[in-house]
């Protein structure tokens, strides 16, 4: 692990950096508790910058203070992740969209290599190298697309997609057979520069993530079961 120590200049920007990075590659997951003596020593580094780091994070959603038991990474439940995905469909399907209008030659040139492993396979067994490369592609299109503002706005929201609670499936909420298609699909209308099929396609990929969820929620529900009311017998 880097030794922070080494460098003098704003740690807790870069303690800060690297603690978003651990979450986004599940190297803490949902609900772990972050030990901060041994963290600290890692990165060599005090506890200060440390903590301003996670004051930080926390004020991003993506940690939590627990009063007398310290910081951990957030949990989110599946109503929030819900939201999560929601948002992350308008304003993805927006960057898609944008994407499809400015990408240059080059960056369609990168955008085609996304994928071409997995692409022929009928079943895909490498969940975490799948995982890894939708999250690089997810990212890419933000990029392309998305002004400064938009894609700050993008990056928590995906940090938390990214590392979704779902710990045998690194991340993912639907299976990759399931969704590479769509991710292919994605990639072949923003290179054909066709916004209105970028966006939508887009869309399509979340709107399908949101139902597995729902139906997940709905799942674990349980219904209520009305008992029938005892008649009173007043005579007695």
């Amino acid at each position: 692990m880097t030794n922070l120590g080494l460098q003098h200049q704003n740690l807790d920007q870069q303690a800060y950096v690297l603690l978003k990075e651990m979450i986004t590659q599940r190297k803490l997951l949902p609900g772990e508790k972050i030990r901060q003596e041994q963290l600290a020593r890692d990165l060599g580094i005090s506890r200060t910058p440390l903590v301003s780091a996670l004051k930080y994070l926390e004020r991003e959603k993506l940690v939590e203070a627990k009063p007398r038991r310290g910081f951990f990474v957030r949990h989110f439940s599946l109503k929030e992740m819900v939201s999560i995905f929601e948002l992350r469909e308008v304003l993805e399907g927006l960057a898609a969209r944008r994407a499809a209008t400015h990408i240059d030659a080059v960056q369609i040139k990168t955008l085609k290599t996304f994928f071409s492993e997995f692409s022929d396979l009928k079943e895909i067994s490498d969940t975490r190298g799948y995982a890894q490369e939708d999250r690089r592609f997810h990212i890419f299109v933000t990029e392309v697309g998305s002004k400064e503002f938009l894609k700050s706005i993008l990056q928590s929201y995906n940090i938390i997609s990214f590392s979704y609670q779902v710990v045998t499936s690194e991340g993912l909420v639907r299976p990759p057979e399931e969704t590479i298609r769509e991710h292919l699909t994605i990639i072949d209308a923003i290179c054909r520069k066709d916004p209105e099929a970028a966006e939508k396609r887009m869309r399509q990929h979340f709107q399908a993530t949101i139902e597995r969820l729902a139906a997940d929620i709905a799942s674990k529900e349980q219904p209520v079961t009305n008992q029938p009311i005892q008649a009173i017998n007043f005579a007695e």
